[in-house]
């Protein structure tokens, strides 16, 4: 799950977006509305996170655009301004959810999974292939109903391999779901992550196979 985070504050959007990710999520870091939208302009996400007070504006400004750029976006406002007035006030401009700082980072976890869990978001509840399943909303995968021990970018390369089951996903697409803008990747960064999913899917003796397109990309192969 790709997550667009806004927040200007210089210590606090690197640790939660630091968190998020320990959580499971890819995370793009935007410190300004002008930062944001470019950001979704240039790619997917699967909800975002915006800070009301920000350099150049308005964070409750966003929620048009992108709503516009990304139908149905989960959109969670987490700031300050947390009085009554104000909270009303980012639920009437189209925010699907609204925290208040400071904040339990295990509740902004639970309001997130809870916003992609609702009917208008794009994740499918449980994602299937002969005897593997995966979870979206909780990040957990099963072979056989049985838990599969995977680290998060594993878990990220998995599920945008099950959303695309029988299609090969591009190598830039994958690099996407497993890392945000402002992470380093180190090069053959994917292929150890691949790597190690085939070794977990074939230790818990799945009936899936990732299949290297050369110079493309990967596509997981269902059973025949």
């Amino acid at each position: 799950m790709r997550i667009l985070l806004v927040e200007d504050d210089r210590d606090l959007g690197p640790v939660v977006a630091e968190n998020l990710r320990r959580d499971g999520f890819a995370v793009d870091l935007a410190q300004s509305l002008a930062d944001a939208l470019a950001l979704a302009e240039a790619g997917a996400f699967d909800a975002a996170v915006l800070d009301r007070r920000l350099p150049d504006g308005e964070g409750l400004s966003l929620v048009e655009p992108l709503h516009r750029l990304q139908p149905g976006l989960p959109i969670l406002a987490l700031t300050a301004r947390d009085t009554t007035p104000d909270r009303v006030a980012g639920l009437n401009a189209g925010a699907d959810d609204y925290m208040g700082k400071p904040f339990d980072h295990a509740e902004l976890v639970a309001r997130l999974r809870a916003l992609l869990r609702r009917p208008r978001g794009r994740l499918t509840p449980v994602l299937a292939l002969g005897r593997v399943e995966f979870d979206p909303t909780h990040m957990e995968a099963t072979v056989s109903g049985a838990a599969l021990a995977l680290a998060r970018r594993e878990r990220a390369l998995l599920q945008v391999l099950m959303r695309s089951a029988g299609k090969v996903v591009q190598k830039h697409a994958a690099l996407d779901a497993l890392y945000g803008l402002d992470e380093a990747v180190e090069p053959n960064a994917l292929e150890a992550v691949v790597s190690r999913l085939r070794r977990h899917l074939a230790q818990a003796g799945a009936d899936v196979e990732i299949v290297t397109v050369r110079g493309v990309g990967y596509m997981l192969r269902g059973p025949a």
